[in-house]
């Protein structure tokens, strides 16, 4: 199972981290061409990496299953389903960002653009 993490609430995900010795990661699964429209600030508390979805299974390997991974699309259901794929797959700490980019932009950062 995995977790629905609504944007304004992804900060408490987060410190359920804090202290570990591995930052939980950001994986964007969008194409490309909208991570370049629109992408969420880098931060010291989470890394970032952008992997298309039609993209995991190629490049699995560069994810790592006992990182804490939070999924994020445009508006959810894209990160749902790499979501699940990840918990099947044995991953322990998965959540998916509620609503995506666009929610992002509504409820924490007015300065991530919406397309």
């Amino acid at each position: 199972m995995f977790y629905q993490v609504p944007p304004a609430q992804f900060d408490e995900w987060l410190g359920q981290f804090a202290g570990d010795a591995v930052k939980p990661l950001v994986l964007d699964v969008r194409e490309p061409w909208e991570c370049q429209i629109a992408s969420i600030a880098p931060s010291d508390q989470f890394e970032l990496q952008c992997i298309p979805m039609g993209q995991i299974l190629s490049r699995f390997e560069e994810l790592d299953p006992d990182r804490p991974t939070a999924c994020l699309c445009h508006h959810g259901a894209r990160s749902m389903s790499v979501a699940n794929y990840l918990v099947r797959a044995g991953f322990e700490s998965v959540a998916n960002i509620a609503g995506g980019i666009n929610a992002w932009s509504q409820e924490r950062d007015p300065s991530v653009p919406t397309y």
